[in-house]
Protein backbone atom coordinates (compact mmCIF):
# COMPACT_ATOMS: atom_id res chain seq x y z
CA UNK A 1 0.00 0.00 0.00
CA UNK A 2 2.79 2.41 0.93
CA UNK A 3 4.64 1.66 -2.31
CA UNK A 4 1.50 2.41 -4.31
CA UNK A 5 1.09 5.76 -2.52
CA UNK A 6 4.70 6.66 -3.18
CA UNK A 7 4.22 5.80 -6.85
CA UNK A 8 1.24 8.14 -7.09
CA UNK A 9 3.15 10.96 -5.40
CA UNK A 10 6.17 10.57 -7.64
CA UNK A 11 3.97 10.51 -10.72
CA UNK A 12 2.50 13.89 -9.73
CA UNK A 13 5.94 15.54 -9.37
CA UNK A 14 7.03 17.28 -12.62
CA UNK A 15 10.25 16.03 -14.13
CA UNK A 16 13.31 18.27 -13.88
CA UNK A 17 13.63 20.46 -16.93
CA UNK A 18 10.03 19.94 -18.02
CA UNK A 19 8.29 23.08 -19.28
CA UNK A 20 8.91 25.88 -21.78
CA UNK A 21 12.53 26.30 -22.81
CA UNK A 22 13.72 29.06 -25.12
CA UNK A 23 17.08 29.03 -26.86
CA UNK A 24 18.42 31.74 -24.53
CA UNK A 25 17.31 29.76 -21.49
CA UNK A 26 18.90 26.64 -22.94
CA UNK A 27 22.22 28.47 -23.37
CA UNK A 28 22.20 29.71 -19.79
CA UNK A 29 21.35 26.23 -18.56
CA UNK A 30 24.29 24.76 -20.47
CA UNK A 31 26.69 27.39 -19.13
CA UNK A 32 25.60 26.42 -15.63
CA UNK A 33 25.27 22.65 -16.04
CA UNK A 34 27.60 21.41 -18.78
CA UNK A 35 30.60 19.39 -17.55
CA UNK A 36 32.92 21.30 -19.90
CA UNK A 37 32.25 24.48 -17.94
CA UNK A 38 33.01 22.74 -14.66
CA UNK A 39 36.27 21.44 -16.15
CA UNK A 40 37.53 24.86 -17.24
CA UNK A 41 36.38 26.37 -13.94
CA UNK A 42 38.55 23.84 -12.12
CA UNK A 43 41.47 24.69 -14.41
CA UNK A 44 41.01 28.40 -13.61
CA UNK A 45 41.08 27.64 -9.88
CA UNK A 46 44.23 25.56 -10.35
CA UNK A 47 45.86 28.44 -12.27
CA UNK A 48 45.10 30.77 -9.35
CA UNK A 49 46.71 28.30 -6.97
CA UNK A 50 49.83 28.20 -9.15
CA UNK A 51 50.18 31.98 -8.82
CA UNK A 52 50.03 31.70 -5.04
CA UNK A 53 52.58 28.89 -5.21
CA UNK A 54 54.96 31.03 -7.29
CA UNK A 55 54.61 34.02 -4.96
CA UNK A 56 55.65 31.86 -2.02
CA UNK A 57 59.24 32.43 -3.20
CA UNK A 58 59.05 35.95 -1.74
CA UNK A 59 58.28 34.62 1.75
CA UNK A 60 60.58 32.84 4.21
CA UNK A 61 60.55 29.06 4.38
CA UNK A 62 60.00 27.79 7.92
CA UNK A 63 60.62 24.13 8.78
CA UNK A 64 60.36 22.26 12.07
CA UNK A 65 62.04 18.91 12.64
CA UNK A 66 61.91 16.51 15.56
CA UNK A 67 64.27 13.51 15.71
CA UNK A 68 65.55 10.90 18.14
CA UNK A 69 68.85 9.01 18.18
CA UNK A 70 70.53 6.52 20.57
CA UNK A 71 74.10 5.36 20.18
CA UNK A 72 77.37 4.64 21.97
CA UNK A 73 79.50 6.01 19.15
CA UNK A 74 82.22 8.02 20.92
CA UNK A 75 82.05 10.99 18.58
CA UNK A 76 78.22 11.01 18.75
CA UNK A 77 78.22 10.82 22.57
CA UNK A 78 80.87 13.53 22.93
CA UNK A 79 79.11 15.95 20.56
CA UNK A 80 75.64 15.23 21.94
CA UNK A 81 76.73 15.89 25.51
CA UNK A 82 78.10 19.25 24.38
CA UNK A 83 74.92 20.29 22.54
CA UNK A 84 72.85 19.06 25.49
CA UNK A 85 75.08 21.19 27.76
CA UNK A 86 75.52 18.12 30.00
CA UNK A 87 79.29 17.70 29.56
CA UNK A 88 81.23 17.35 32.85
CA UNK A 89 84.82 16.76 33.91
CA UNK A 90 84.12 13.06 34.34
CA UNK A 91 83.44 12.77 30.64
CA UNK A 92 87.15 13.52 29.98
CA UNK A 93 88.10 10.18 31.48
CA UNK A 94 89.88 8.02 28.93
CA UNK A 95 87.54 5.10 29.55
CA UNK A 96 84.43 7.24 29.09
CA UNK A 97 85.86 8.79 25.94
CA UNK A 98 86.78 5.46 24.33
CA UNK A 99 83.85 3.35 25.56
CA UNK A 100 80.97 5.64 26.49
CA UNK A 101 77.58 4.35 27.57
CA UNK A 102 74.56 4.62 25.29
CA UNK A 103 73.20 8.13 25.06
CA UNK A 104 69.76 9.35 23.99
CA UNK A 105 69.33 12.57 22.09
CA UNK A 106 65.95 14.19 21.39
CA UNK A 107 66.58 16.98 18.91
CA UNK A 108 64.14 19.81 18.04
CA UNK A 109 65.14 21.94 15.09
CA UNK A 110 63.44 25.13 13.84
CA UNK A 111 64.94 26.51 10.61
CA UNK A 112 64.04 29.71 8.77
CA UNK A 113 65.43 30.42 5.29
CA UNK A 114 64.86 33.56 3.25
CA UNK A 115 66.02 34.07 -0.33
CA UNK A 116 67.60 37.50 -0.71
CA UNK A 117 68.62 37.42 -4.38
CA UNK A 118 67.67 34.90 -7.08
CA UNK A 119 68.27 36.97 -10.24
CA UNK A 120 64.53 37.50 -10.72
CA UNK A 121 63.54 33.82 -10.80
CA UNK A 122 60.70 34.26 -8.29
CA UNK A 123 59.45 37.31 -10.15
CA UNK A 124 59.58 35.49 -13.47
CA UNK A 125 57.89 32.40 -12.04
CA UNK A 126 55.10 34.57 -10.69
CA UNK A 127 54.69 36.34 -14.02
CA UNK A 128 54.64 33.00 -15.83
CA UNK A 129 51.92 31.75 -13.48
CA UNK A 130 49.90 34.93 -14.10
CA UNK A 131 50.21 34.46 -17.86
CA UNK A 132 49.11 30.85 -17.40
CA UNK A 133 46.03 32.08 -15.56
CA UNK A 134 45.29 34.54 -18.38
CA UNK A 135 45.58 31.71 -20.89
CA UNK A 136 43.14 29.59 -18.88
CA UNK A 137 40.72 32.53 -18.82
CA UNK A 138 40.85 32.64 -22.63
CA UNK A 139 40.36 28.88 -22.68
CA UNK A 140 37.33 29.42 -20.45
CA UNK A 141 35.95 31.99 -22.91
CA UNK A 142 36.51 29.59 -25.80
CA UNK A 143 34.82 26.75 -23.90
CA UNK A 144 31.82 28.97 -23.13
CA UNK A 145 31.41 29.95 -26.78
CA UNK A 146 31.80 26.35 -27.93
CA UNK A 147 29.15 25.25 -25.44
CA UNK A 148 26.82 27.97 -26.71
CA UNK A 149 27.47 26.94 -30.32
CA UNK A 150 26.77 23.32 -29.40
CA UNK A 151 23.48 24.30 -27.79
CA UNK A 152 22.49 26.32 -30.88
CA UNK A 153 23.11 23.31 -33.12
CA UNK A 154 21.33 20.88 -30.82
CA UNK A 155 18.38 23.17 -30.04
CA UNK A 156 17.68 24.04 -33.66
CA UNK A 157 18.37 20.42 -34.56
CA UNK A 158 15.62 19.30 -32.18
CA UNK A 159 13.23 21.92 -33.55
CA UNK A 160 14.17 20.90 -37.11
CA UNK A 161 13.46 17.27 -36.27
CA UNK A 162 10.06 18.23 -34.84
CA UNK A 163 9.21 20.33 -37.91
CA UNK A 164 10.40 17.57 -40.23
CA UNK A 165 8.09 15.15 -38.41
CA UNK A 166 5.21 17.57 -38.97
CA UNK A 167 6.05 17.74 -42.68
CA UNK A 168 6.16 13.94 -42.83
CA UNK A 169 2.81 13.67 -41.05
CA UNK A 170 1.34 16.22 -43.46
CA UNK A 171 2.69 14.18 -46.37
CA UNK A 172 1.03 11.06 -44.94
CA UNK A 173 -2.30 12.87 -44.63
CA UNK A 174 -1.92 14.19 -48.16
CA UNK A 175 -1.16 10.69 -49.48
CA UNK A 176 -4.18 9.29 -47.66
CA UNK A 177 -6.35 11.98 -49.27
CA UNK A 178 -4.85 11.11 -52.66
CA UNK A 179 -5.71 7.46 -52.06
CA UNK A 180 -9.33 8.33 -51.35
CA UNK A 181 -9.35 10.57 -54.42
CA UNK A 182 -7.91 7.80 -56.60
CA UNK A 183 -10.48 5.29 -55.35
CA UNK A 184 -13.24 7.78 -56.14
CA UNK A 185 -11.84 8.37 -59.62
CA UNK A 186 -11.54 4.60 -60.14
CA UNK A 187 -15.18 4.15 -59.11
CA UNK A 188 -16.05 6.71 -61.78
CA UNK A 189 -14.17 4.63 -64.32
CA UNK A 190 -11.46 7.24 -64.93
CA UNK A 191 -8.60 5.42 -63.15
CA UNK A 192 -7.28 1.88 -62.92
CA UNK A 193 -6.29 -0.40 -60.10
CA UNK A 194 -2.68 0.35 -60.98
CA UNK A 195 -3.25 4.01 -60.04
CA UNK A 196 -4.62 3.03 -56.66
CA UNK A 197 -1.75 0.61 -56.05
CA UNK A 198 0.81 3.28 -57.00
CA UNK A 199 -0.66 5.67 -54.45
CA UNK A 200 -0.70 2.91 -51.83
CA UNK A 201 3.01 2.39 -52.43
CA UNK A 202 3.55 6.13 -52.15
CA UNK A 203 1.57 6.22 -48.90
CA UNK A 204 3.72 3.41 -47.49
CA UNK A 205 6.81 5.44 -48.37
CA UNK A 206 5.43 8.52 -46.58
CA UNK A 207 4.61 6.44 -43.51
CA UNK A 208 8.16 5.13 -43.54
CA UNK A 209 9.42 8.73 -43.66
CA UNK A 210 7.21 9.54 -40.66
CA UNK A 211 8.64 6.63 -38.69
CA UNK A 212 12.20 7.75 -39.43
CA UNK A 213 11.43 11.36 -38.49
CA UNK A 214 9.87 10.24 -35.22
CA UNK A 215 13.04 8.43 -34.15
CA UNK A 216 15.19 11.27 -35.47
CA UNK A 217 13.28 13.55 -33.10
CA UNK A 218 13.99 11.25 -30.13
CA UNK A 219 17.70 11.30 -30.90
CA UNK A 220 17.69 15.07 -31.44
CA UNK A 221 16.07 15.64 -28.06
CA UNK A 222 18.69 13.44 -26.40
CA UNK A 223 21.44 15.36 -28.21
CA UNK A 224 19.99 18.62 -26.89
CA UNK A 225 20.05 17.32 -23.32
CA UNK A 226 23.65 16.23 -23.79
CA UNK A 227 24.53 19.73 -24.99
CA UNK A 228 22.76 21.17 -21.93
CA UNK A 229 24.54 18.86 -19.50
CA UNK A 230 21.24 17.29 -18.40
CA UNK A 231 20.03 13.66 -18.27
CA UNK A 232 19.30 12.47 -21.80
CA UNK A 233 15.62 11.78 -21.09
CA UNK A 234 14.82 15.24 -19.68
CA UNK A 235 11.68 16.52 -21.48
CA UNK A 236 11.41 20.09 -22.80
CA UNK A 237 8.87 22.26 -24.55
CA UNK A 238 11.01 24.19 -27.04
CA UNK A 239 9.59 27.67 -27.60
CA UNK A 240 12.08 29.34 -29.96
CA UNK A 241 10.75 28.69 -33.48
CA UNK A 242 12.86 27.65 -36.44
CA UNK A 243 12.44 30.92 -38.30
CA UNK A 244 14.88 32.81 -40.47
CA UNK A 245 16.93 35.61 -38.94
CA UNK A 246 17.27 39.07 -40.42
CA UNK A 247 20.50 39.32 -42.46
CA UNK A 248 23.31 40.86 -40.36
CA UNK A 249 24.50 44.32 -41.32
CA UNK A 250 28.18 43.55 -40.72
CA UNK A 251 30.34 42.29 -43.54
CA UNK A 252 33.06 39.65 -43.45
CA UNK A 253 35.83 42.27 -43.13
CA UNK A 254 34.23 43.69 -39.99
CA UNK A 255 33.95 40.23 -38.45
CA UNK A 256 37.62 39.64 -39.27
CA UNK A 257 38.56 42.80 -37.36
CA UNK A 258 36.51 41.63 -34.40
CA UNK A 259 38.16 38.21 -34.54
CA UNK A 260 41.64 39.75 -34.50
CA UNK A 261 40.75 41.49 -31.23
CA UNK A 262 38.41 39.01 -29.57
CA UNK A 263 39.17 35.42 -30.56
CA UNK A 264 40.41 33.51 -27.48
CA UNK A 265 42.74 31.41 -29.64
CA UNK A 266 44.58 34.52 -30.86
CA UNK A 267 44.84 35.91 -27.35
CA UNK A 268 46.15 32.56 -26.16
CA UNK A 269 48.77 32.58 -28.93
CA UNK A 270 49.84 36.08 -27.88
CA UNK A 271 50.00 35.08 -24.22
CA UNK A 272 51.96 31.97 -25.18
CA UNK A 273 54.59 34.14 -26.88
CA UNK A 274 54.84 36.36 -23.81
CA UNK A 275 55.11 33.29 -21.60
CA UNK A 276 57.99 32.02 -23.74
CA UNK A 277 59.78 35.35 -23.23
CA UNK A 278 59.38 35.08 -19.46
CA UNK A 279 60.61 31.48 -19.50
CA UNK A 280 63.64 32.61 -21.47
CA UNK A 281 64.44 35.17 -18.75
CA UNK A 282 63.96 32.49 -16.10
CA UNK A 283 66.40 30.19 -17.88
CA UNK A 284 69.02 32.97 -18.15
CA UNK A 285 68.69 33.72 -14.43
CA UNK A 286 70.46 30.43 -13.72
CA UNK A 287 73.72 32.11 -14.86
CA UNK A 288 73.62 34.32 -11.74
CA UNK A 289 74.28 33.39 -8.11
CA UNK A 290 71.60 33.00 -5.46
CA UNK A 291 71.93 34.50 -2.00
CA UNK A 292 69.90 33.41 1.01
CA UNK A 293 69.85 33.85 4.78
CA UNK A 294 69.35 30.95 7.15
CA UNK A 295 68.59 30.94 10.85
CA UNK A 296 68.36 27.80 12.99
CA UNK A 297 67.27 27.25 16.60
CA UNK A 298 68.23 23.84 17.99
CA UNK A 299 67.35 22.09 21.24
CA UNK A 300 68.99 18.77 22.27
CA UNK A 301 67.85 16.72 25.28
CA UNK A 302 68.62 13.36 26.85
CA UNK A 303 64.96 13.05 27.80
CA UNK A 304 62.10 14.46 25.80
CA UNK A 305 61.51 17.38 28.21
CA UNK A 306 64.64 17.79 30.36
CA UNK A 307 68.41 17.33 30.67
CA UNK A 308 69.19 19.37 27.58
CA UNK A 309 70.34 22.64 26.12
CA UNK A 310 69.68 24.94 23.17
CA UNK A 311 71.73 26.83 20.60
CA UNK A 312 71.12 28.98 17.54
CA UNK A 313 72.78 29.64 14.23
CA UNK A 314 72.51 32.51 11.74
CA UNK A 315 74.31 32.58 8.41
CA UNK A 316 74.27 33.73 4.80
CA UNK A 317 74.85 31.54 1.77
CA UNK A 318 75.76 32.33 -1.80
CA UNK A 319 75.25 29.49 -4.24
CA UNK A 320 76.63 29.87 -7.76
CA UNK A 321 76.50 27.07 -10.27
CA UNK A 322 79.70 27.54 -12.26
CA UNK A 323 79.24 24.46 -14.42
CA UNK A 324 76.19 22.25 -14.74
CA UNK A 325 77.02 20.12 -17.73
CA UNK A 326 75.70 22.78 -20.15
CA UNK A 327 72.17 22.26 -18.77
CA UNK A 328 71.62 26.01 -18.32
CA UNK A 329 72.70 26.75 -21.89
CA UNK A 330 70.37 24.02 -23.16
CA UNK A 331 67.44 25.45 -21.19
CA UNK A 332 68.13 28.91 -22.61
CA UNK A 333 68.18 27.54 -26.16
CA UNK A 334 64.98 25.58 -25.49
CA UNK A 335 63.26 28.76 -24.32
CA UNK A 336 64.47 30.66 -27.38
CA UNK A 337 63.13 27.98 -29.72
CA UNK A 338 59.85 27.94 -27.84
CA UNK A 339 59.58 31.71 -28.27
CA UNK A 340 60.20 31.48 -32.01
CA UNK A 341 57.62 28.68 -32.28
CA UNK A 342 55.04 30.70 -30.31
CA UNK A 343 55.52 33.67 -32.61
CA UNK A 344 55.05 31.46 -35.68
CA UNK A 345 51.97 29.88 -34.12
CA UNK A 346 50.52 33.36 -33.59
CA UNK A 347 50.85 34.09 -37.32
CA UNK A 348 49.36 30.71 -38.26
CA UNK A 349 46.45 31.18 -35.87
CA UNK A 350 45.71 34.62 -37.29
CA UNK A 351 45.42 33.29 -40.84
CA UNK A 352 43.36 30.33 -39.68
CA UNK A 353 40.93 32.54 -37.77
CA UNK A 354 40.42 34.83 -40.75
CA UNK A 355 39.69 31.82 -42.93
CA UNK A 356 37.15 30.53 -40.39
CA UNK A 357 35.39 33.90 -40.40
CA UNK A 358 35.19 33.97 -44.18
CA UNK A 359 33.94 30.39 -44.37
CA UNK A 360 31.29 30.98 -41.71
CA UNK A 361 30.17 34.21 -43.36
CA UNK A 362 29.96 32.47 -46.74
CA UNK A 363 27.86 29.70 -45.20
CA UNK A 364 25.54 32.34 -43.73
CA UNK A 365 25.17 34.15 -47.05
CA UNK A 366 24.52 30.88 -48.87
CA UNK A 367 21.90 29.82 -46.32
CA UNK A 368 20.08 33.13 -46.64
CA UNK A 369 19.91 32.81 -50.42
CA UNK A 370 18.80 29.18 -50.12
CA UNK A 371 15.93 30.24 -47.85
CA UNK A 372 14.64 32.60 -50.54
CA UNK A 373 14.97 29.99 -53.28
CA UNK A 374 13.40 27.25 -51.15
CA UNK A 375 10.50 29.51 -50.16
CA UNK A 376 9.67 30.19 -53.79
CA UNK A 377 10.02 26.48 -54.57
CA UNK A 378 7.51 25.57 -51.82
CA UNK A 379 4.95 28.05 -53.16
CA UNK A 380 5.42 26.75 -56.68
CA UNK A 381 5.23 23.10 -55.58
CA UNK A 382 2.01 23.73 -53.64
CA UNK A 383 0.40 25.44 -56.64
CA UNK A 384 1.60 22.75 -59.01
CA UNK A 385 0.17 20.04 -56.75
CA UNK A 386 -3.17 21.84 -56.53
CA UNK A 387 -3.43 22.05 -60.33
CA UNK A 388 -2.34 18.44 -60.79
CA UNK A 389 -4.92 17.18 -58.31
CA UNK A 390 -7.69 19.02 -60.12
CA UNK A 391 -6.50 17.66 -63.44
CA UNK A 392 -6.28 14.13 -62.04
CA UNK A 393 -9.80 14.29 -60.69
CA UNK A 394 -10.89 15.41 -64.15
CA UNK A 395 -9.01 12.53 -65.76
CA UNK A 396 -6.63 14.92 -67.56
CA UNK A 397 -3.33 13.67 -66.09
CA UNK A 398 -1.78 10.48 -64.80
CA UNK A 399 -1.10 9.28 -61.28
CA UNK A 400 2.61 9.52 -62.04
CA UNK A 401 2.34 13.30 -62.34
CA UNK A 402 0.37 13.45 -59.10
CA UNK A 403 2.95 11.46 -57.16
CA UNK A 404 5.79 13.40 -58.68
CA UNK A 405 4.25 16.66 -57.44
CA UNK A 406 3.59 15.18 -54.00
CA UNK A 407 7.25 14.20 -53.72
CA UNK A 408 8.41 17.57 -55.05
CA UNK A 409 6.40 19.40 -52.39
CA UNK A 410 7.81 17.23 -49.61
CA UNK A 411 11.37 17.81 -50.82
CA UNK A 412 10.81 21.57 -51.19
CA UNK A 413 9.50 21.89 -47.63
CA UNK A 414 12.37 19.79 -46.31
CA UNK A 415 14.92 21.93 -48.15
CA UNK A 416 13.37 25.11 -46.78
CA UNK A 417 13.58 23.79 -43.21
CA UNK A 418 17.18 22.69 -43.77
CA UNK A 419 18.07 26.14 -45.17
CA UNK A 420 16.56 27.91 -42.16
CA UNK A 421 18.40 25.55 -39.80
CA UNK A 422 21.67 26.17 -41.65
CA UNK A 423 21.12 29.92 -41.49
CA UNK A 424 20.45 29.92 -37.73
CA UNK A 425 23.49 27.77 -37.08
CA UNK A 426 25.68 29.75 -39.52
CA UNK A 427 24.73 33.01 -37.79
CA UNK A 428 26.02 31.58 -34.52
CA UNK A 429 29.13 30.21 -36.23
CA UNK A 430 29.95 33.68 -37.60
CA UNK A 431 29.91 35.14 -34.10
CA UNK A 432 31.86 32.13 -32.82
CA UNK A 433 34.51 32.68 -35.49
CA UNK A 434 34.60 36.39 -34.60
CA UNK A 435 34.97 35.60 -30.89
CA UNK A 436 31.85 37.54 -29.84
CA UNK A 437 29.31 34.75 -29.30
CA UNK A 438 27.71 35.11 -25.86
CA UNK A 439 24.56 34.31 -23.94
CA UNK A 440 23.25 37.79 -24.91
CA UNK A 441 23.88 37.48 -28.66
CA UNK A 442 21.08 38.51 -30.97
CA UNK A 443 21.39 35.22 -32.87
CA UNK A 444 19.80 33.49 -29.87
CA UNK A 445 16.58 35.52 -30.03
Amino acid sequence: MKKALWGVLLATVPLAGQGPLSLEEAVRTAIEKHPAMEAVSAQAAAAGARIQQARSGYLPQVNYQESFARSDNPVYVFGSLLTQRQFTESNFAIGSLNRPDFLNNFQSLLAVEQTVFDAGQTRNNTRAAELGRDMVEQQQRAATMNVIAGVVRAYHGAVLAAESLKVAEEAVRSAEADLQRAETVRSAGMATDADVLSIRVHLAGMREQRIRRRYDLDVARSALNEALGLPLDTPHDLTTPLSALAPPAAQAAEYERKAAAERPELRQAELSARLAEVQSKTARAAYWPQVSLRGVFEADRQNFVNKGGANWYLGATMRWNLFGGFATQARVKEAEHALRGAQAERQRADAGVRLQVRRAHADLQAAQERIEVAGVAVDQAEESLRITRNRYEAGMTTVTDLLRNETALLEAKTRRLAAIYDQRVAAAMVELAAGVLSADSEVLK
